[in-house]
């Protein structure tokens, strides 16, 4: 499963100087078509209790979660403790390198529940992180 956080739904359009001009839904079909042997959900929401939700329905469904949280990476200790509730590996995956922008958001309290974070390789972190989980 692939969860993206509040205002992921803009790539393509936000800030495209920082985040690229690539839409996550046209980066999903090349994901899909990358990984084509595996069946990946995916859901974007604006609002936290919604992706703690679905984390926890993820618990015992999936083989583990890329989770990229966007800003609530830096303010949600309930993402951070529903993660470790769960017993699901989940890759957190940043677009860009949190610890090169501004200092608010050097700290990610969901990052230290996670297996792993992968951060500054664009669109292509959820297919590292994909790999990861994999173990390709």
């Amino acid at each position: 499963m692939i969860l993206n956080g509040p205002n992921l739904n803009l790539l393509g359009t936000r800030e495209p100087g920082i985040y690229g001009t690539r839409s996550f839904d046209d980066f999903l079909v090349e994901l899909k078509s990358r990984f084509h042997d595996i069946h990946i959900d995916y859901l974007q929401s604006n609002h936290e209790g919604v992706l703690i939700d679905r984390l926890q329905e993820a618990d015992g469904h999936y083989d583990g979660v890329v989770f990229n949280p966007g800003a609530y990476a830096h303010t949600s200790i309930a993402l951070a403790d529903c993660i470790r509730a769960i017993h699901l590996p989940v890759i957190e995956v940043h677009l860009t390198d949190i610890q090169q922008r501004e200092a608010y958001r050097h700290h990610s309290f969901t990052a230290e529940a996670c297996r792993d974070c992968i951060m500054g390789k664009g669109l292509e972190g959820y297919a590292l992180a994909l790999g990861e989980l994999l173990g390709i």
